[in-house]
C-alpha cells in the first residue's frame, strides 16, 4: 500500500477527530478555529504590511499588549476594534459574512 492512499483531507481528519459538523464536539473545535484564524489572519496582515505590533498598537491607538492577546487568541476582541485595527492600523477593509 502506498502512502498516498492513507492521506485524508483536512474535512476527512476533522469528521475522525471531532465529529460531523453539528455535533457538540465539533462546534466546539470549530468556534476555537475561528477565533485562531482572526489572530492569525491578523498577525498575517500586520507581517505584509511590514509592521511590528507596537507599530500597528500605535497607529490604531491601544498597545503591543493589546495586539498580541488578539493575535494568539487569548483575548477576544470587540468588532469596532477589530474594524479600527484593520482600517487605521493596516489600511484595509474589513468585511463580514454570516452564513445560515
Amino acid at each position: 500500500m502506498s502512502k498516498k492512499n492513507n492521506l485524508k483531507t483536512l474535512d476527512q481528519f476533522v469528521d475522525e477527530q471531532y465529529g460531523k459538523k453539528g455535533t457538540i464536539k465539533r462546534d466546539k473545535f470549530e468556534e476555537g478555529f475561528e477565533s485562531f484564524k482572526l489572530g492569525f489572519l491578523l498577525q498575517q496582515a500586520q507581517l505584509e504590511k511590514g509592521l511590528t505590533q507596537e507599530e500597528l498598537a500605535e497607529k490604531c491607538r491601544t498597545n503591543k499588549g493589546y495586539i498580541s492577546k488578539i493575535e494568539n487568541n487569548i483575548k477576544e476582541v470587540r468588532i469596532s476594534t477589530l474594524q479600527k485595527i484593520v482600517e487605521i492600523g493596516l489600511g484595509g477593509h474589513l468585511e463580514l459574512s454570516i452564513k445560515l
